[in-house]
């Protein structure tokens, strides 16, 4: 017997596309696998740190779990709900109450037990996860701000001076947080607000360091 199922996808920005479809791939062929009916995809390209409120396709997948006797939502991993603890709980007990458990492919886990009753050891270990995401993204911000002061007080000046030809070292090495950031899969808008430079330089940092290694 078939089961109802809904997809949700999230990237940060409009530049992760492909990213958005390798995450409804996946989850089409697990669904297949499962028998289950994808019965809507949801895509939204948006930062996980918004507040539910602002992201206005998550609401809408939401309201039709609810409304339409959805039993599970597939998401890739848990991340792509939301960076705020708080706000991923708020989306978690909406679905709970309308008897939708959420599936999170990377663990491999589903939110709800067979008899509709939250999972105890799932619901923690969503929390701790959560939050080691939030401290994370705090962390990362605090080290490049910080970062960022103390080289302007030491007479550094942020952008590129005009005129300038980097080396590939010296452009390494100048944007190792940049770097670092990208491998780890934050999206090129959010690595420019964190780091104080531009898109564009993001996107020049990651196509010389990032898509030429691959």
């Amino acid at each position: 017997m078939e089961t109802k199922a809904v997809i949700y996808a999230r990237v940060s920005s409009e530049s992760d596309r492909q990213d958005t479809s390798r995450q409804i791939e996946d989850l089409k062929r697990y669904a297949n696998q499962q028998n289950m009916k994808i019965v809507n995809i949801y895509e939204e390209h948006i930062s996980g740190a918004k507040k539910n409120e602002e992201r206005l396709v998550l609401t809408e997948c939401l309201e039709y779990c609810r409304n339409n006797s959805v039993e599970y939502l597939l998401l890739s991993e848990l991340s792509r709900l939301g960076r705020s603890t708080l706000q991923v709980l708020k989306s978690l007990e909406i679905l709970h109450e309308a008897k939708v458990s959420v599936y999170i492919q990377n663990l491999g886990l589903y939110t709800l037990q067979k008899d509709g009753k939250v999972n105890p050891i799932v619901s923690i270990l969503i929390t701790i996860l959560a939050e080691m995401s939030n401290i994370e993204r705090s962390n990362i911000e605090y080290r490049l701000n910080s970062g960022r002061k103390n080289y302007i007080m030491n007479g550094g000046k942020l952008g590129r001076k005009k005129g300038s030809v980097k080396t590939e070292e010296k452009m390494k090495d100048e944007y190792k947080e940049t770097i670092i950031l990208l491998k780890k899969g934050y999206s090129i808008r959010n690595i420019a607000k964190l780091q104080g430079i531009g898109i564009s330089t993001v996107q020049r940092i990651k196509n010389q360091f990032i898509n030429n290694k691959e």
